[in-house]
């Protein structure tokens, strides 16, 4: 079992994550580098700039008959105000886009992180397989990331998950988890 491709694929991107993580300086001096880390299991997103993980946002993932795929992607583009198209159905932009107003779509053709029409469903697994996040937040992280930029989708919990979100307990308790904690993961003390 711990020859599959999958296991394999996620352990060679969770050490990607914490090579990344510990080594900042090797993106090089003048370009800040993000990582967006994925939980589904814990269904939060964590923006993790330079190394150091600046925010928490709690998202909806994919549903188990249309699961979010899970392993090291790319966002390959951005868009402000999406046009939403599904077989026939053509959505454009405005309140009732599915997509909300961003769109940042992955390596994996067809997924992506974007906003939602139906907001009560963020910390849910509902979705087709894209992360949905509540407006706000979305705009938030939009503007913090780049093309190039690396999404990082584990599936299950792991040491690196509960190191950066911890439990849900725990996360409300005391707030963002530091670049201190993936540290200690990654050293093993």
């Amino acid at each position: 079992m711990t020859n599959s491709p999958q296991i394999r694929s996620c352990s060679a991107a969770l050490f990607l994550i914490i090579f990344l993580l510990l080594n900042p300086s090797s993106y090089g001096q003048t370009q800040s580098r993000r990582t967006l880390l994925i939980s589904i299991a814990d269904r939060k997103l964590a923006v993790i700039e330079n190394g150091a993980v600046k925010k928490v946002y709690p998202v909806a993932v994919g549903k188990n008959l249309t699961p979010s795929p899970t392993g090291s992607f790319l966002i390959v583009d951005r868009v402000t105000d999406p046009t939403y198209y599904h077989a026939s159905k053509v959505v454009t932009p405005g309140p009732h886009n599915p997509l909300g107003t961003r769109w940042m779509g992955l390596s994996e053709k067809g997924y992506g992180i974007h906003g939602t029409n139906s907001p009560k469903s963020i910390g849910k697994a509902v979705s087709h397989g894209c992360i949905r996040m509540a407006r706000p937040d979305l705009e938030e992280v939009f503007s913090q990331t780049r093309v190039g930029d690396v999404v990082l989708i584990l599936g299950e919990r792991d040491d690196l998950t509960a190191q950066v979100f911890g439990t849900s307990d725990a996360v409300a308790a005391i707030g963002t988890p530091s670049h201190a904690a993936v540290v200690i993961l990654a050293s093993g003390q």
